[in-house]
């Protein structure tokens, strides 16, 4: 049954991914990822508030952890991203993909524990 709860957490997080993507970056006249780069950071986020949430269900982790999380963030299309930057010359803009997705998604991820244990100790 829980493959379910993943299902239907992934049926939310693969087109949110996609609609949030599009988006972001039809808003940005830039060559920078930032569709891919806000959908990754909010994934952190979101499963840090999970991971610090002590009270929340085993069902509800699934269905937002594995299910939404899962679907919402990509790390394939980060790499994609980040090796055709470099592939035409951006290279700088492939670096501060690369830099910033690991600070800002790391410290998006304490972010969310800091939150889920003040919302839900």
């Amino acid at each position: 049954m829980n493959w379910l709860v993943v299902v239907a957490g992934g049926m939310i997080g693969a087109p949110l991914r996609y609609l949030t993507d599009r988006a972001v970056q039809s808003r940005h006249d830039s060559v920078f990822p930032w569709g891919t780069f806000v959908v990754n950071m909010t994934g952190c986020l979101v499963l840090g508030t999970l991971t610090g949430a002590a009270g929340v269900g085993p069902d509800l982790r699934l269905f937002l952890g594995t299910g939404l999380c899962g679907a919402l963030t990509t790390y394939s299309t980060f790499s994609y991203e980040t090796l055709r930057l470099t592939e035409t010359g951006a290279g700088l803009y492939a670096a501060a993909n690369a830099v910033a997705s690991v600070v800002v998604g790391l410290g998006s991820a304490f972010a969310g524990v800091a939150i889920g244990q003040s919302v839900w100790p």
